[in-house]
C-alpha cells in the first residue's frame, strides 16, 4: 500500500495536518471515481479542495461559488480589510451599534458558546495583550527576559473582555471603549464549513475533502472508495513541512454521518525555553501571560470545523492537564501530543519517541469507530 499526500500545511500556530488518502493496486477492471482538486488563496494562507466532480457541472463553476462565499467571509471577518464589518465595529466607540450579517453572527455565537464553556480560555479579544507582549510571527526569548510590566499587562487586560460585547437580533455593539474582535482562531475553521456547504447543498457533492490552512472538513469516501484519513505530526521542534514524522492517523467514523470536522492547534514551531519552562506565542487571557506547560500539539474533532478550530485554541491556551481535564467535562473529542515522562526527564523533544499520544473517552470512540 503506498500513501498519497493529498495536501499539507503548516499553520501560524505552528502545526501541519496532511490528508491522506490509501492507494490500493488496481486492476484495469476497476474504476476510480472523476474527483478533482481545486486550489486558492483566503484568509492570509490557502485552501486545497478535493471532490468528486458531478456530471452536469464544470470546475470553474464550482471554484467561482466558492471564491465568492469566501470573499464574502473576508468582507465581514478579515482585520486585514480597513472597510471589513470587523474593522468598522473595531473603530466604533462604546454603545455605537453596527449590523451584522449572518456569518458574522454565526462565528460570534460559537465563539460565545467556547468562550463560555472554556472559562475564559478562548477569546476573541485577547489581541490587545498579544500586541502587548509581542508576539508575532516569530517567538523569541527577548521579550521573557524583559517582560512587559505588571502595569502594561493590566492596561492590556482591562482591554480584554469579550462580555463587553452585546449581540442583539442583527447588531453588536461595546459597553467597554477599545475593546475589539479578533476571529483569526475560528473563522478559518468556518470557512471550511461554508465551502462544504457550497459543495454539498449548492451541487449535491457527497464526496470531499476542504482544508483551509490546516483545519479539515470530510465527507463520504476518497477516490479509492475508501474513508477519508488525516494525519497528525508529531510536535517535534525545528521540524518543517518536508520533514516531519506522523505520530497518529484519524479515520472518518460511520458514526458521524459519513462526516468529520477537524482542527489542529499548536506551539512547538514558536516556543522558547526559559528558566528550563517551555513558553509558547499562545497568551492565556485569564492570567495575561504565555502559556508554560501547554500542550504542544491538540486535535479536536466536533459538530463543525468553526467549534474545533475555536476549541483547539481554547486548549492549547490552557496549562496541559488543564486542557485534558476541561475536555473530558466538555466531552470533547480532542487528541493530545504531549511529552513521554522519559523525554521530560531528559530534557530531549527531539524524535517521535519522545511523544506520546493522549486521548479523551470521546476521542477514542471516535477513532474505535472503523479502527480509526
Amino acid at each position: 500500500m503506498k500513501t498519497i499526500i493529498l495536501s499539507t500545511k503548516t499553520t501560524r500556530t505552528g502545526y501541519s495536518i496532511i490528508a491522506l488518502v490509501s492507494a490500493l493496486s488496481l486492476t484495469a477492471c476497476q474504476q476510480t471515481p472523476d474527483y478533482d482538486y481545486l486550489a486558492g488563496e483566503t484568509m492570509g494562507t490557502s485552501y486545497h479542495i478535493s471532490y468528486q466532480l458531478p456530471d452536469d457541472v464544470d470546475e470553474a463553476t464550482i471554484q467561482a461559488s466558492i471564491d465568492k462565499r469566501l470573499k464574502q467571509i473576508n468582507d465581514s471577518m478579515s482585520t486585514y480589510q480597513a472597510d471589513s464589518t470587523i474593522s468598522k465595529f473595531n473603530q466604533l466607540g462604546k454603545e455605537t451599534s453596527i449590523i451584522i450579517d449572518a456569518d458574522f453572527s454565526h462565528v460570534l455565537d460559537v465563539s460565545r458558546i467556547v468562550y463560555e464553556q472554556s472559562g475564559g480560555a478562548f477569546d476573541p479579544t485577547v489581541m490587545p495583550l498579544v500586541e502587548t507582549w509581542g508576539f508575532g510571527s516569530t517567538m523569541t526569548v527577548d521579550r521573557l527576559q524583559s517582560p512587559p510590566t505588571a502595569l502594561e499587562i493590566a492596561q492590556a487586560k482591562a482591554l480584554v473582555d469579550f462580555d463587553s460585547i452585546i449581540h442583539k437580533d442583527k447588531t453588536i455593539y461595546k459597553t467597554k471603549e477599545g475593546v475589539e474582535l479578533d476571529f483569526s482562531a475560528v473563522a478559518k475553521g468556518y470557512g471550511v464549513d461554508v465551502i462544504a456547504d457550497v459543495l454539498r447543498e449548492d451541487y449535491k457533492i457527497r464526496n470531499y475533502m476542504v482544508e483551509i490552512g490546516g483545519e479539515i472538513s470530510t465527507a463520504g469516501v476518497n477516490n479509492q472508495k475508501q474513508p477519508w484519513q488525516i494525519a497528525i505530526d508529531a510536535p517535534i521542534e525545528g521540524s518543517t513541512v518536508s520533514e516531519r514524522e506522523t505520530i497518529s492517523v484519524i479515520r472518518q467514523p460511520i458514526n458521524t454521518h459519513n462526516k468529520m470536522h477537524l482542527a489542529t492547534s499548536g506551539n512547538y514551531r514558536n516556543s522558547v525555553i526559559f528558566d528550563g519552562k517551555r513558553y509558547s506565542h499562545t497568551i492565556d487571557p485569564t492570567t495575561g501571560e504565555p502559556i508554560a506547560g501547554g500542550a504542544p500539539s491538540v486535535t479536536v474533532a466536533a459538530d463543525s470545523v468553526a467549534l474545533a478550530d475555536a476549541w483547539a485554541t481554547a486548549l492549547t491556551a490552557m496549562p496541559y492537564q488543564k486542557a485534558l481535564e476541561t475536555a473530558k467535562e466538555q466531552n470533547l473529542a480532542a487528541m493530545f501530543v504531549v511529552l513521554t515522562d522519559n523525554a521530560k526527564t531528559n530534557n530531549t523533544d527531539d524524535s517521535i519517541d519522545d511523544w506520546q499520544v493522549i486521548e479523551t473517552p470521546a476521542m477514542q470512540a471516535l477513532r474505535a469507530d472503523k479502527k480509526s
